[in-house]
């Protein structure tokens, strides 16, 4: 895996707005969502390391879904965010939304990474200094 983005505002952006300068490709929001759903590459061996998967995602993918082709991964991510962070996108970041005719599945999905990484930022324990 590439290196791994912070989960801050601007990389959500980056995620979303496939507009701007700094849009993440596919690729890096798959690793992204990857990484934080708890799936290790390892390298030596080229196989993925499930140990840490996060509920039954390992038991369910026991390698790491595309979720920009696969609608069935994309909704099991959506039902596992907790229905008070359901629109965290809108909450926080201010997002409208796309307009009509100018969205597709890849949009959609790439949205639903976005607030569940905004989610998962969302429920992790603050840091202690």
């Amino acid at each position: 895996m590439s290196d791994l983005l912070p989960l801050t505002d601007e990389t959500i952006w980056a995620i979303v707005d496939e507009t701007l300068e700094n849009s993440l490709e596919d690729q890096r929001v798959n690793e992204l969502v990857w990484y934080h759903l708890g799936y290790r590459y390892n390298s030596d061996n080229r196989t993925w390391d499930i140990s840490q998967a996060i509920d039954d995602w390992g038991e369910v993918y026991p390698e790491p879904p595309d979720f920009i082709d696969s609608r069935p991964a994309t909704l099991k991510l959506t039902r596992s965010i907790p229905p008070e962070n359901k629109q965290l996108l809108k909450q926080e970041l201010g997002f409208k939304g796309y307009k009509i005719g100018e969205f597709g599945p890849r949009q959609t999905r790439r949205a639903t990474m976005a607030n569940w990484l905004l989610s998962y930022r969302k429920l992790q324990p603050p840091i202690q200094s």
